[in-house]
C-alpha cells in the first residue's frame, strides 16, 4: 500500500526521464528492462513517479443530506474533457453527484491535449481530489490515438477519486499487471493502481475505491485483482466503484481471446450476449463476484441488472483500429457475422459498483455521454444513491 505523496513527480519527469522515453521505448520487455544498466539509474525515480497520490483540497463546504449520489465513469482518458465537464455540470443526474470515482484520466497525454484531467475536472466541479498514476507512457497510446498531434508532456494516465466531502486516508494499492505492458505496441510503465480514501460525510468517514481491472487478462487474474483491493479495505460499510472489465473474455493473449470468441460463437452468439455479457458473474467472470460476496460486498441491488454499460461497434474506427493490434484481420469478418442480429454492435456490462453495509437505492445507466453524436467516452456513466445511518 502506498501513502499519498505532498509534492508533485511532474519535475522528476520534466528534468530526467522525458528524454529517456525514446530510449526506454525501445525495450521489447520488462525483463530485459529491469536488467538494463539505465534501469539502474533511473528506476527508483520511475516508481517515485508511479507511486505517488495527488491530493487536492476544494474550497467549498457542504450540508449534510439524506442521501448522496455516487457515480462511476471510465473517462476514456479525458479526450473530450470540456463536453465531460458540461455534462456533469448540466445533465439531471448528473450534476447531483456527491462523488465521483473515476478510471482512465490523463495528465500530459498529446490524445487528451496535454491537459490534467483530473485538476481540471476537480477546479470546474468545485471538488476534493485523488488522483494515483497508473502508468507512465512512453508513447502516445493505442490505435487511432497514436496519430493525435504534438508530443507528450508528461505521459501519465490513472483513476481518481473526486468529492464534494473532505478525503482522508488516502492511499493507492499496486494491482499486478495481467500482461507484459512493454511486449505490446503500447509501451507503458507501471501497472493499474486502485484509488482508495475515506470520504468524510456529515455523518461520519466512508471508505470508497475507485478501481480499474485490467483489460488484457485472465478472468482468474482479475478476481485476484479485486482480491488485492478487498484485501486493502477495512471491515464495515464501503463502497466499491468502476471500470472490472468482466467481459468474459481471457484477453491476456489474441489466441486465448479468439479460442474465447470460438466457445461463444458455438454457445450461440444471442444466448452468449443475453445470459453472459450482461451478466458476466453467471459463469465466466463468477470467481470476481464470488470475491465479493465473501466478504459481504453485494452488487445485485447496487447495478441495473443485465443494463449494458458499454459496447463494441466493430465498425466504429477506434474499435477496429484498436482491436486490429493484437487480434489477426482474418477474424473481423466472423466478428460481424456473429453480430448480424445486433447491428454490429456487442453490449457488455462491465462498469460496476459493489457495496457493504449502507443503503443503496435508484440504480442507474446513463447511456446519454456515449449515445450522442461526438460521443464522450467509449463507456456509460453508473450511478447509485447512498443513505448514511
Amino acid at each position: 500500500m502506498i501513502s499519498a505523496q505532498s509534492h508533485s513527480p511532474f519535475d522528476v519527469i520534466r528534468e530526467e526521464l522525458r528524454v529517456l522515453w525514446p530510449e526506454l521505448a525501445r525495450f521489447r520487455s520488462l525483463r530485459d528492462l529491469h536488467a538494463a544498466p539505465l534501469w539502474q539509474r533511473v528506476g527508483s525515480k520511475v516508481d517515485h513517479v508511479l507511486n505517488s497520490v495527488r491530493v487536492s483540497e476544494a474550497a467549498l463546504r457542504y450540508d449534510a443530506k439524506t442521501s448522496y449520489r455516487i457515480v462511476a465513469w471510465n473517462l476514456e482518458r479525458g479526450k473530450e474533457l470540456d463536453g465531460q465537464i458540461e455534462m456533469l455540470r448540466e445533465h439531471s443526474y448528473l450534476r447531483e453527484a456527491d462523488v465521483l470515482l473515476l478510471t482512465e484520466l490523463d495528465i500530459g497525454m498529446a490524445r487528451s491535449g496535454n491537459r490534467d484531467v483530473p485538476a481540471e475536472l476537480a477546479e470546474a466541479l468545485g471538488m476534493h481530489s485523488a488522483f494515483a498514476p497508473c502508468y507512465m507512457s512512453l508513447v502516445k497510446g493505442s490505435g487511432v490515438e497514436r496519430e493525435s498531434a504534438g508530443e507528450n508532456e508528461l505521459g501519465l494516465h490513472g483513476n481518481a477519486i473526486l468529492s464534494r466531502y473532505p478525503l482522508r486516508n488516502v492511499r493507492s494499492v499496486a494491482l499486478t499487471n495481467g500482461i507484459d505492458k512493454m511486449a505490446s505496441n503500447e509501451k507503458r510503465l507501471g501497472r493499474q493502481m486502485a484509488v482508495l480514501a475515506d470520504i468524510d460525510f456529515p455523518q461520519g468517514a466512508v471508505p470508497f475505491a475507485s478501481v480499474h481491472l485490467d483489460a488484457n487478462s485472465t478472468q482468474a487474474h482479475r478476481a485476484a485483482q479485486m482480491r488485492t483491493v478487498l484485501d486493502a479495505l477495512p471491515d464495515g460499510p464501503t463502497i466499491i466503484g468502476g471500470d472490472w472489465n468482466t467481459t468474459t473474455f481471457n484477453s491476456s493473449t489474441a489466441f486465448h481471446a479468439i479460442c474465447g470468441f470460438w466457445l461463444r460463437v458455438f454457445m450461440g452468439p444471442n444466448r452468449v450476449i443475453t445470459n453472459h455479457y450482461l451478466h458476466p458473474y453467471r459463469w465466466f467472470e463468477r470467481e470476481l463476484f464470488d470475491s465479493l460476496i465473501e466478504q459481504g460486498f453485494e452488487y445485485d441491488r447496487s447495478n441495473v441488472n443485465g443494463e449494458y454499460t458499454i459496447y463494441y461497434d466493430v465498425e466504429d474506427l477506434r474499435t477496429f483500429k484498436g482491436l486490429a493490434e493484437w487480434v489477426p484481420l482474418w477474424c473481423f469478418p466472423f466478428i460481424r457475422w456473429s453480430l448480424r442480429d445486433h447491428n454490429g454492435r456487442c453490449p457488455l456490462k462491465i462498469d460496476w459498483f459493489a457495496t457493504r453495509g449502507v443503503g443503496v437505492a435508484k440504480p442507474m445507466v446513463i447511456h446519454e455521454v456515449r449515445e450522442r453524436a461526438r460521443p464522450l467516452s467509449d463507456h456509460d456513466a453508473i450511478g447509485i444513491d447512498l443513505r448514511l445511518g
